[in-house]
């Protein structure tokens, strides 16, 4: 499901339809992903890129790339966040993960320093919904060197319904 267009550059990075992510509802059963942690300064990550890279060249040669890409940001501290890159099987010398639960979607356009706003904002949609959020992911579906290439920042933001 992740819905790129045409624009393409030299990175992982797709832009998505928005639409395509919007107001979704999915419900996951041991969803296998590869977790790892990244350093942060006030939620901006340091060592991002050299995690991802770490990863996706386990990911690579275990062949355990997703038919949809998808990695989610735990956001649970000012100075990190868990990161889980999801995986069509276990990767070995890779922590591996299962996530399970129901999930609501809504996306967000904009810069990165926004996400509190948007947090606030999917807790209200949950409600309207008649649903309370439990654990919040963040899909940065582009790193900022995309982000600007595509000209649009879209953040897709995962909430588990408790």
């Amino acid at each position: 499901m992740t819905g790129s267009t045409a624009v393409k550059t030299d990175c992982i990075c797709e832009l998505i339809e928005p639409d395509k992510w919007e107001g979704k509802e999915m419900s996951w059963t041991d969803k296998a992903f590869v977790k790892d942690r990244v350093t942060s300064v006030l939620h901006v990550p340091i060592n991002y890129g050299a995690k991802m890279n770490k990863n996706m060249a386990l990911i690579q040669a275990a062949g355990a790339q997703p038919e949809h890409p998808l990695t989610l940001t735990d956001e649970n501290s000012l100075w990190g966040a868990d990161i889980y890159i999801a995986v069509s099987k276990d990767v070995p010398g890779a922590q591996m993960v299962k996530l399970s639960g129901t999930f609501l979607t809504k996306v967000f356009e904009g810069p990165y320093n926004k996400a509190g706003t948007w947090a606030e904002e999917m807790k209200a949609y949950m409600a309207s919904k008649g649903r309370t959020m439990g654990k919040l992911y963040y899909f940065y579906t582009a790193c900022p060197k995309c982000a600007k290439v595509f000209g649009k920042n879209y953040v897709v933001l995962f909430a588990q319904v408790q």
